[in-house]
């Protein structure tokens, strides 16, 4: 086994020992445990950065012949011999700055629980709660193995359900409820395309299969099907997000930060690698249906959040639309709109990760999450008004910071696109970018402006500096120098859009 190999394998060991070994200390080490699991989360990172340098002198290359998923390192063992499964993980361009972004908001969430444990049960479950997630979401980004990806991706289901019921607030219980039922829907139908894929193949390797496989293109527009939806339910994408303002306006303040931040992207992530990667004459097929439905989104989560008086929830509709400008990068088939997808997943990622702590804190001072109640944020509490403007004007897209990339280039993506339907799209998508602004800035209005109406402690604490100064600074730095989330994205995405029909 090569280091590179090693350090793919120590990604998704040491959280899991990390959750096995946190679950068993007793329960008078609570704060002990909480500490062990950020320093879990922090090693997780190691692994992590040190498969940056995996990439060869020739990882920008894709000549033809060549596979279109080409991984830096990989780790192929026989898994289930029976019945050809392999544990196959492997890391490249696509997959890479989620991986990077999951291991960052882990180890931010797990330090803040040091300091801050919502009511409902012990800091320790949490934190192992927390390291379980984080081995399922690398798993689905690391998964080489379409029977292993669909393993990986149902690895959080029960976690996350634990967490907003076990921490969330006082409608927990319903809202984890409605999240189980939306996602054991979606798992159903991506069950159904991984087996229609496996078997029809006659092998489950992704490497394999991206490029169609010689899939027929019956059985391409079959599995797409049951593919899109499922992805959709995870991401969550219009009309199946109905599940996640709930999910988030209940879930406790690291619940909301990686359900926005990484798992969501579960969905995004799948519908690139699985969904155009495996199936391409599937997505060529429905590409002008996920077009519309994007651009829906993008206008029915602005004009949703016009209408919003509750901080958490107005961020969790936020997703919906800028979901939406991630599902029309990924749907106009081209390298600027994957790789749009790509920089608004790892943007969105970033930047509602922010609002969420923001939007806990605030209401952990404040006692109420009501726009009406917040008012005055700037006279009680300046340094949070000031961050909460930063990813305020950060999530509207203004240029310079992370968040005007994916938006702005999946508009452009649609007008390269061509012809009336792509154009038009193109145009609802501005005006919801522009409804956007709009939303945002009557947020700051009602909770950083007029007469202070709720007494907020105006301190900011070292656990929450720790937590958000790594965001602020990669929004700026994202912003700044998209390079950072594209440089490895150019030849896995041509490569991508060199399958296409």
């Amino acid at each position: 086994m090569t280091l590179y190999q090693a350090m793919l394998a120590a990604t998704l060991l040491l959280p899991a020992l990390g959750a096995v070994v946190i679950a068993l200390l007793p329960a008078r080490l609570d704060r002990a445990a909480r500490i062990a699991a950020t320093g879990f989360a922090a090693g997780t990172l190691v692994p992590i950065v040190v498969l940056a340098f995996a990439r060869d002198a020739g990882w920008m290359s894709y000549e033809a012949g060549t596979p279109a998923v080409r991984p830096w390192t990989e780790l192929d063992l026989t898994w289930v011999p029976a019945l050809h499964l392999d544990f196959h993980l492997g890391v490249d361009g696509v997959s890479y700055p989620l991986v990077a972004l999951t291991g960052l908001l882990t180890l931010l969430c797990c330090a803040y629980t040091v300091w801050h444990v919502p009511e409902g049960g012990t800091g320790r479950t949490l934190a192992a709660l927390l390291l379980v997630l984080e081995t399922g979401i690398l798993g689905t980004f690391l998964a080489l193995d379409l029977v292993l990806f669909f393993l990986f991706f149902e690895v959080v289901l029960l976690p996350m359900y634990a967490v907003i019921a076990g921490w969330g607030g006082e409608e927990r219980r319903r809202a984890a409820r409605k999240f189980v039922l939306y996602t054991l829907f979606g798992s159903v139908l991506l069950l159904l395309g991984v087996v229609t894929v496996a078997v029809t193949a006659g092998t489950a390797d992704l490497v394999t299969l991206t490029g169609g496989a010689d899939l027929s293109r019956t059985t391409q527009y079959a599995a797409f099907g049951l593919f899109a939806v499922a992805f959709a339910v995870k991401a969550p994408l219009w009309p199946l997000h109905t599940w996640l303002p709930d999910a988030h306006t209940q879930a406790p303040t690291v619940g909301s930060v990686i359900l926005a931040g990484v798992l969501l992207k579960m969905g995004t992530y799948g519908l690139i690698r699985v969904g155009v990667g495996v199936v391409p004459l599937g997505a060529a097929w429905a590409a002008p249906a996920l077009g519309i439905l994007a651009a829906a989104a993008i206008l029915a989560g602005a004009l949703i959040c016009l209408r919003q008086t509750e901080l958490k929830r107005l961020i969790a509709y936020s997703s919906v639309g800028h979901m939406g400008f991630v599902l029309l990068g990924i749907a106009t088939l081209t390298a600027t709109g994957l790789q749009a997808a790509l920089i608004g997943n790892i943007a969105h990622g970033l930047i509602t990760g922010l609002l969420f702590f923001l939007a806990g804190a605030i209401k952990d001072r404040a006692h109420t999450g009501e726009l009406t109640d917040l008012g005055g944020l700037r006279e009680t509490a300046p340094r949070l008004a000031a961050l909460l403007g930063f990813a305020a004007i950060a999530s509207l897209g203004l240029p310079g910071l992370a968040g005007f990339w994916g938006e702005a280039f999946a508009v452009v993506a649609a007008v390269q696109r061509g012809g009336g339907l792509w154009l038009t799209l193109a145009v609802i998508a501005a005006i919801g970018g522009a409804l956007t602004a709009a939303y945002f800035l009557r947020l700051l209005r009602k909770v950083t402006h007029g007469p202070a109406t709720a007494p907020v402690a105006p301190g900011i604490t070292g656990a929450e500096w720790f937590a958000w100064a790594p965001l602020v600074a990669l929004t700026l730095a994202v912003g700044l120098v998209p390079a950072l989330a594209l440089a490895a994205t150019e030849g896995p995405v041509a490569s991508l859009t060199g399958v296409l029909p």
